[in-house]
């Protein structure tokens, strides 16, 4: 069975490469561009990976982050957090995240970052 990833971004264009490339990865992937939906789809997905844009609008990704982290079912679930804004890594990681990937990225680097937490 393959490893599902849940992935949360506002741009559309990131949202649909990233679901694009895991997904061909062999990945089973779901994505939103809400963050109000994310805690739903984490439940109802049960995800091995999620990844978190940190700048979308309602909730921020970190505070996501946070919740699933808290959450006593899925508090070992690996996430990564997006973030275009560089050099605010150690804020990130106070979220809890296991990994943060700086926007723009190569796809590489994410596919290896994704093998490396869930394989």
């Amino acid at each position: 069975m393959s490893k599902r990833i849940l992935i949360l971004d506002d741009n559309q264009d990131i949202l649909d490469i990233v679901h694009e490339t895991l997904s061909y990865e062999k990945f089973d992937v779901k994505s939103t561009s809400s963050g109000e939906e994310v805690m739903d789809m984490v439940e109802d997905f049960s995800p091995d990976l999620v990844i978190l844009d940190f700048r979308v609008a309602g909730i921020n990704g970190g505070e996501l982050c946070k919740q699933i982290k808290c959450h006593p079912e899925y508090k070992d679930v690996p996430v990564i957090i997006f973030s275009a804004y560089i050099n605010h890594d150690d804020e990130l990681f106070g979220y809890g995240c296991d990994a943060v990937i700086n926007k723009p990225f190569d796809l590489t680097e994410l596919v290896e970052k994704v093998n490396s937490l869930i394989l």
